[in-house]
């Protein structure tokens, strides 16, 4: 097998995503049930606000856990390989989140599909990292729900 034949047979990341994106549309928008146009409505007017309130009421404890987290990192590291890369992984992952959500803050306001998607991923990231941690009842449920949300109210974003 040429090395041509094998990179155009391997799926790349973006048709994966699509795919996901088809899936997820499939079983949150179509099969199941539909919010009432009203709460599709307020999620939309108010998502912005929302989202702005989680980064203020979040940004305290996420500073105060890089603080400490700067502090405690090499004695993180001491405990064993698995657990300072854990604690390295788990803080790389909340500030990524983070400045997600907080990309996605205007064009909330301004109804634009970029920022669903920055939401979107925002999802899928914490969905990573609930899946690094084992939580499994947080992966499945939180996830499921968010999803569930953000796809209910898709149609709201151009």
């Amino acid at each position: 097998m040429n090395k041509e034949t094998k990179t155009n047979s391997s799926p790349d990341f973006n048709s994966l995503l699509s795919r996901l994106d088809t899936t997820l549309n499939e079983y949150l928008v179509n099969k199941a049930p539909s919010l009432p146009t009203n709460v599709k409505d307020t999620l939309v007017k108010f998502a912005p606000y929302i989202s702005i309130l989680v980064v203020v009421l979040a940004l305290p404890p996420v500073l105060a856990i890089l603080g400490i987290g700067a502090l405690v990192s090499p004695f993180a590291y001491m405990g064993g390989v698995y657990s300072g890369s854990s604690f390295s992984i788990t803080l790389l992952i909340l500030l990524v989140s983070m400045v997600v959500e907080v990309l996605a803050i205007p064009g909330l306001f301004a109804r634009k599909q970029s920022a669903w998607k920055l939401m979107y991923y925002g999802v899928l990231i914490n969905a990573v990292y609930e899946l690094f941690r084992f939580n499994l009842g947080s992966l499945i449920i939180g996830s499921l729900i968010s999803l569930y949300f953000l796809y209910q109210v898709k149609s709201y974003y151009k």
